[in-house]
């Protein structure tokens, strides 16, 4: 647009004099973002239609027309500078900046932005229309850390903060920056953090080493200086108070205590003091520690490979005599969450106990105490060649059994509707529930698929998906699915009464809606009462909750697999599930037994489950037929059928 056209546009919408800026930059050529349609590029104006002529060629609208008045604050019309503009025009240059030169490629990013400043959003935005979303994430992962040593570049503390391009005469050293941070900030915690950043930026490796098998430090150990002799005075103060804030621990936990130990002695390198002189030590926290506070340790403290690692080389020095560190770090596994987790396998396996850790998952998987993390590892590793011999053992039916049991469990001690990572990982690896029923058989796939269905730990429509892929291998439990009346009888079916059965329905809806709710409150109301070591109130309540779970696990398997009757198919000439036995033994001893469903067994009235082990002996016999139990030899003298005694 022209300003003879500019102008007639204002004359008729007056409220655009504001942004009459932002209309002279629409002029021929010049190149905009659209908040939906992307990039563009405008082509023209149609004075007679009054009409901006704009390609947008990621939403494939070539010519497309749009009012000025209408689409001015919906455009924002990009600089010459702008990157953006800049790919469009020689995006061979740009390609090689993002490849070989990402820092350089920031800094144009920013030289185009107003004062030079720009939010990690608005960077973020940019570098998705330049890269893509999949690709932007782990180059910008990348860029963040080296932008953090360049001088030029101010890095907001926060992500809400802004990144400045500063000017020659303004650049501040990384080192310096941090210095600052550390002096304004307050909190010991934060305080902690900022040290060891400025350690890893100020310091280089000396040639000489330290002596080996200190237990406050990794492996090997070496003395540092730093690039900037002006820092060294600061980091003897920092050192300094560094010392004092963790002899003192009044804020903070102990893996922040822990933390702050490994940053005092990766400072003290810098002055070649001896770290065994100095207290407390990092060996004193983790002997402070109960076995559970150990997990929390584990679980707070930064969660990076090098200090996971660090963690686990202490606990192995700790504990040296007679190994106990395998025991300790395979508690810690049991427990564990996140990277934590594989860290820990690959320690006790790189230190030759492979078959150590093979035993103990076998023995979790037994037990049915694997937890969530540690079956997403074998999940995610089920076909590494790495593991082979530690996971090719788990892979069966009684690991998705665990599975559904973990899922099933996180979702009724959940306080919130946070993820459960289990049941995605479950959901999304489509392969899964087929190699883990791979050599079963369909009585165990159908019991498998009633737990699915009873678990609470999936969204319905996840739920479906999951059984259509247990219909895929065994089709004919789609009857289990729409309760077809069809559905053949399946031998590890449990028959039971309808009187039983409501009792059990009625046992679990309480044992979720009550017991488990309650048993959670007096596990949190526990937790109050101060050290988890010491706290009987704390471990009594952790007991109940095993045992509730247990139960409601049992009672699920089992309603899965119930079928009610009323018994009235009983056979009259031998006996079977309903039958009233007449016995008579051959020392003149007669007895009167009921058999009933699975759940009946009342014996002080003679009535027997038909799973018990007498009663299995006489199912199937006929009258004058003779069999021996408990050392005398029995004949069924009569029959009937319970239900025909009914109402009688």
């Amino acid at each position: 647009m022209n300003n003879a056209e500019i102008d007639s546009l204002i004359e008729n919408n007056p409220e655009l004099r504001g942004v009459r800026e932002k209309l002279e930059a629409m002029t021929n050529g010049a190149y905009c973002m659209h908040r939906t349609w992307g990039f563009g590029e405008i082509k023209g104006y149609d004075a007679a239609a009054n009409r901006l002529i704009i390609d947008f060629p990621e939403a494939n609208k070539t010519g497309h027309a749009m009012a000025p008045a209408f689409c001015v604050d919906k455009l924002e019309i990009l600089s010459e500078r702008h990157i953006l503009v800049r790919n469009r025009k020689d995006p061979a240059t740009i390609e090689a900046l993002v490849k070989s030169n990402p820092v350089l490629l920031i800094k144009e990013i920013l030289s185009a932005a107003k004062d030079h400043k720009m939010t990690t959003t608005e960077i973020e935005v940019v570098l998705i229309r330049l890269l893509g979303a999949n690709k932007m994430k782990k180059w910008w992962t990348a860029t963040k850390k080296l932008l953090l040593k360049d001088p030029l570049i101010g890095v907001p503390a926060k992500k809400e903060g802004q990144y400045e391009l500063r000017d020659e005469d303004d650049q501040v050293s990384p080192e310096r920056e941090i210095l600052e941070e550390y002096y304004r900030n307050k909190n010991p915690k934060k305080k902690i953090q900022l040290a060891e950043k400025l350690f890893q930026f100020s310091s280089i490796k000396s040639e000489d080493e330290l002596p080996q098998g200190d237990p406050n430090q990794p492996q090997p150990l070496h003395h540092y200086k730093a690039t900037d002799p002006e820092i060294e005075a600061d980091l003897h103060n920092i050192f300094d108070e560094l010392t004092t804030a963790i002899k003192e621990a009044k804020r903070l936990t102990k893996a922040e205590c822990l933390y702050g130990l490994w940053v005092r002695n990766d400072l003290c390198r810098f002055f070649k003091e001896d770290v065994d002189s100095l207290e407390p030590t990092s060996k004193s926290v983790i002997l402070s520690c109960s076995q559970e506070e150990l997990s929390r340790l584990a679980e707070e403290i930064p969660q990076n490979p090098a200090c996971l690692k660090r963690l686990l080389d202490l606990l192995s020095r700790v504990y040296a005599e007679d190994n106990k560190w395998v025991s300790v770090v395979t508690d810690l596994l049991e427990y564990s969450t996140g990277k934590f987790t594989a860290e820990c396998v690959n320690f006790l396996v790189e230190r030759g106990q492979e078959k150590h850790v093979a035993k103990q998952l076998i023995d979790w998987l037994d037990g049915q105490s694997l937890k969530s993390p540690v079956l997403i590892w074998i999940i995610k590793n089920r076909n590494s060649r790495k593991y082979a011999k530690i996971i090719k053992p788990l892979i069966s039916h009684r690991l998705l059994s665990a599975i559904l049991y973990a899922i099933d469990r996180e979702a009724v001690m959940a306080t919130s509707n946070r993820r459960i990572m289990l049941a995605e990982e479950l959901s999304e690896d489509y392969g899964l529930i087929q190699d883990l029923l791979e050599d079963t058989n369909e009585e165990v796939a159908r019991d498998l698929a009633q737990a699915l269905n009873l678990n609470q730990g999936f969204e319905p429509l996840t739920k479906k998906s999951l059984l259509a892929r247990f219909i895929k291998i065994y089709p004919r439990i789609q009857n289990l699915l729409i309760g077809g009346a069809d559905e053949p009888e399946v031998s590890g079916a449990l028959v039971v009464s309808a009187w039983s059965l409501e009792e059990r329905r009625n046992e679990l809806e309480d044992l979720i809606k009550v017991q488990i709710p309650a048993n959670k409150e007096a596990i949190n109301i526990a937790k109050e009462h101060g050290d988890l070591k010491e706290n009987s109130e704390y471990k009594m309540a952790r007991q109940d909750q095993e045992t509730l779970l247990a139960r409601k696990a049992l009672l699920e398997s089992e309603l899965g697999r119930a079928q009610a009757s009323d018994f009235s198919d009983t056979p009259t000439d031998k006996v079977g599930v309903g039958s009233i036995v007449e016995l008579v033994s051959a020392s003149g001893n007669k007895e009167t037994y009921t058999i009933l469903g699975a759940w009946d067994s009342d014996p002080e009235n003679n009535v027997l489950s038909y799973k018990t082990p007498l009663a299995q002996k006489l199912i199937g016999k006929a009258v004058g037929d003779e069999f021996n139990n408990g050392g005398d030899s029995w004949t069924i003298k009569a029959l009937a059928r319970w239900i025909d005694k009914q109402g009688k």
